[in-house]
């Protein structure tokens, strides 16, 4: 692929964005605010999605291993 039909393939998408998002009826500081809240959400998402969820995995995958029979290695067991 060369970068002419890159160009396009990336500028088909942008316009293909605007028609679903209907922002090629806004102004430009309409458009400035609208993107720029966007964008803000999807760091906020993605920084939210890698601090908590390994955590929520680890949890998860320790449960269901407790659940089938295994116990955590730092399980003590009280013989008498």
């Amino acid at each position: 692929m060369d970068m002419k039909s890159l160009k396009n393939y990336l500028y088909w998408l942008y316009c293909q964005f605007e028609l679903i998002t209907c922002s090629y009826l806004m102004e430009p500081w309409e458009k400035l605010l609208f993107y720029s809240f966007n964008i803000a959400m999807l760091v906020t998402v993605l920084y939210t999605a890698y601090i908590f969820v390994p955590g929520h995995i680890s949890m998860a995958f320790q449960f269901f291993l407790h659940l089938v029979g295994n116990q955590h290695e730092s399980a003590v067991s009280i013989v008498k």
